[in-house]
């Protein structure tokens, strides 16, 4: 009991001689406060200006201070409910933003020209910028199988070839027997939450509530599935998208409550959510998987930020998802919880540049959504918690997969031990400044091993370009070779010059590959 009463006195809040030790349950707030100098030798009681004796004063203190200890003798049995209910530095809150089909290169802090991002610029600013920070697959479902197991998605069976995700006639999804940072948070004695896109099976089974997290708002999976019958030509539809055209169905918990979804409010109706979450559970840890439908395609602005970027449409929709993300920092600050949340920016996949400039920039690297190649896998990625993040920009590598240990690790919270998990714990990089643990980053294409990289080295055993343009995957033997930390854009193959580099890259390849035991293929099931 005394470790928690010194603990909550070290996160109390002192002006002068004055501490106040809040306690919260509920609506209820208690304060401890001492309101006079114990250190006055003038006679005069704080806010006295007329003063008293010494002896008056002396009494008074004792008099009060037998009050007040009597007062806490009677209050300590009722302790443990109070405190066990208040935040604290032991379970901190945290809040993962998971666009859609960002881009590399799409915000202010990552060079684009004409997308103004002012508060996720200042995000960068007072928080940690990560250069190298990977997704866990290169599209949709696998990518967030990823995030959410930290573990690569061959291990859930959720990624293939033929169906790369799942679609509204899909009967599989996450299988039940994996554990998510939901559940795995909610073990811990948080309040987990899901709001946004899910992609990881629309039935009940595969739900966010039926992985560990207490409530869900969202559209199930992509936001131009469900096509209405009604909708004119593809190419019609996406150069002026209106919600009727995709019959996708927006949800609270299992029940669907809107379709069409109106998607003109849908990052306005998930910003509110997310805030409504922080406001109510200001008392308690939480957990908010805060995951955009945009901007993937079809795209769509609420009337605000219609019209104000100079990239158009995308730009449009990149600027209202930075204004969002101002507004959920605002409301932890404004609820006193900025500096016991952490807070992580990043995207699923690349743009997809099929649809051309409705589609995203991947700045200077290789190639888009749907491939190994950098522009397909490595995001934008931020962290945020102020007090506790130095602000930094760190080159080191990370990845979606390590959300989980990491997030395990700040928390407390139990990973599995009966399974493989393959994130690493960030927590020594992010808050004391040490080299990421991530020194390998394999990249999957459907369910088979592409690209693997060691320290600055990747090596393209198959490589196939996005959506469009090829067919088959080009098999490379020697794989191709790159120095990613000197040639980013991939252009320059340094094979030749180092193949004892090449045969070790190929050696872990082939060790990784017998580790992975294969799984029923969620994706095919109909």
């Amino acid at each position: 009991m005394t470790h928690r009463l010194i603990q909550m006195a070290h996160r109390g809040v002192k002006w002068g001689p004055v501490m106040h030790c809040r306690v919260r349950c509920g609506n209820l707030r208690i304060f401890s406060a001492h309101d006079y100098d114990m250190a006055a030798t003038d006679g005069a009681e704080k806010g006295n200006p007329k003063g008293n004796s010494m002896l008056r004063h002396s009494r008074k203190r004792r008099v009060f201070s037998l009050i007040h200890r009597l007062w806490w003798i009677l209050l300590i049995p009722l302790m443990p409910s109070f405190v066990e209910s208040a935040p604290d530095a032991d379970r901190p809150n945290v809040v993962v933003i998971f666009c859609d089909d960002l881009g590399y290169g799409d915000l202010g802090c990552f060079g684009h020209p004409t997308i103004r991002t002012p508060r996720l610029d200042q995000m960068a600013r007072e928080g940690q910028k990560w250069t190298q920070f990977y997704a866990a697959a290169p599209v949709c479902t696998p990518s967030r199988a990823g995030l959410q197991t930290g573990r690569y998605p061959v291990r859930s069976g959720m990624c293939g070839f033929g169906y790369r995700v799942l679609f509204p006639d899909s009967k599989g999804g996450l299988p039940p027997s994996e554990i998510t940072i939901g559940r795995m948070l909610k073990d811990r004695g948080y309040a987990t939450h899901a709001v946004g896109k899910w992609h990881l099976g629309h039935l009940p089974q595969f739900l966010p509530t039926s992985h560990g997290y207490d409530t869900y708002f969202g559209i199930p999976y992509s936001n131009d599935m469900d096509t209405s019958k009604d909708a004119p030509p593809w190419r019609e539809q996406f150069a002026d998208p209106k919600s009727e055209y995709w019959n996708v169905p927006l949800m609270r918990g299992e029940k669907i409550v809107e379709r069409p979804a109106d998607q003109t409010t849908i990052t306005e109706r998930y910003t509110q959510e997310t805030i409504k979450h922080i406001r109510e559970n200001r008392d308690r840890p939480f957990f908010i998987y805060l995951a955009h439908n945009l901007p993937h395609v079809p795209l769509f602005v609420s009337e605000p930020f219609e019209d104000v970027s100079r990239r158009g449409l995308y730009g449009d929709v990149i600027e209202e998802i930075d204004a969002s993300t101002g507004r959920i920092l605002d409301a932890l600050r404004e609820e006193g919880l900025a500096d016991n949340t952490l807070v992580v920016f990043t995207s699923d996949n690349g743009p997809w540049h099929m649809y051309k400039v409705q589609g995203g920039s991947a700045g200077l690297l290789r190639d888009a959504k749907g491939s190994t190649w950098e522009g397909g896998m490595r995001e934008p990625t931020l962290f945020w918690w102020p007090g506790r993040i130095e602000p930094a920009v760190v080159m080191d590598v990370g990845s979606t997969l390590d959300l989980m240990p990491t997030v395990a690790a700040i928390s407390g919270a139990k990973l599995p031990e009966d399974r493989t998990i393959d994130g690493v714990d960030l927590s020594p990089a992010l808050l004391r400044g040490e080299q990421s643990a991530r020194d390998q980053m394999i990249y999957y294409h459907g369910d088979e091993v592409f690209a693997l990289r060691e320290g600055p080295y990747k090596a393209h055993f198959k490589t196939k370009t996005d959506f469009v343009g090829q067919k088959e995957p080009k098999v490379h033997d020697p794989p191709l070779l790159y120095q990613i930390d000197h040639d980013p854009s991939e252009q320059y193959n340094v094979a030749a010059a180092h193949p004892g580099i090449v045969k070790r890259i190929t050696e872990l390849k082939r060790q990784h590959e017998a580790g992975v035991k294969r799984v029923p293929n969620q994706l095919t099931i109909r």
